[in-house]
């Protein structure tokens, strides 16, 4: 019984897509030499509109990339995606970074850069123009893309909190449907 709950837990890891966005290494000077250290960021997610992120340190890189891995894994995220695009233009500030995430039609791809580009392939998002101005710290994109994403609603969402129907949210007008 042990080896099928193992077997599942084995499973649902592999079932996430993980990604290493940085790595870094610092040393600290002692007495006896110098003495190295590393940090980790990564993003794990499912493809299809969960995500999470993670930061790791240790004294050496596998430690630190699998307490990153193992942090984003527990710390999960809903997005609420259109298809393979995100549902409208997103600007995000996380402190002197400003990202800023536009959706795409079929075939654009994904056309951003530097610490944006693991979080949009490990989310499931195919199509997304995206930008990254002022600070381009890996950590602080990564929270301001991420904060942004969260943040972004459904139009069932919307329509919930207005009390409206979908189809009013979108603008779908019932005249034109039967054309």
């Amino acid at each position: 019984m042990a080896d099928t709950a193992n077997e599942k837990e084995q499973s649902a890891q592999e079932a996430y897509d993980s990604r290493i966005v940085s790595i870094r290494r610092t040393t600290k000077v002692r007495d006896g030499g110098r003495d190295f250290s590393f940090s980790a960021l990564a993003v794990v997610g499912d493809g299809k509109g969960r995500i999470g992120y993670g930061c790791g340190k240790g004294k050496e890189v596998v430690s630190a990339v699998q307490k990153a891995v193992d942090k984003a894994r527990r710390d999960m995220k809903e997005i609420a995606l259109r298809n393979d695009t995100l549902q409208y233009p997103i600007t995000e500030y996380f402190g002197s970074t400003k990202v800023i995430m536009l959706p795409a039609v079929t075939g654009t791809g994904i056309i951003a850069g530097g610490a944006m580009r693991p979080i949009f392939e490990v989310l499931g998002v195919r199509n997304v123009i995206a930008k990254c101005i002022g600070s381009s710290n890996p950590i602080n994109v990564v929270r301001a893309t991420l904060r942004g994403l969260s943040e972004m609603k459904s139009p069932a969402q919307i329509a919930m909190k207005r009390g409206k129907t979908v189809k009013e949210i979108l603008g779908i007008d019932q005249h034109d449907s039967k054309k």
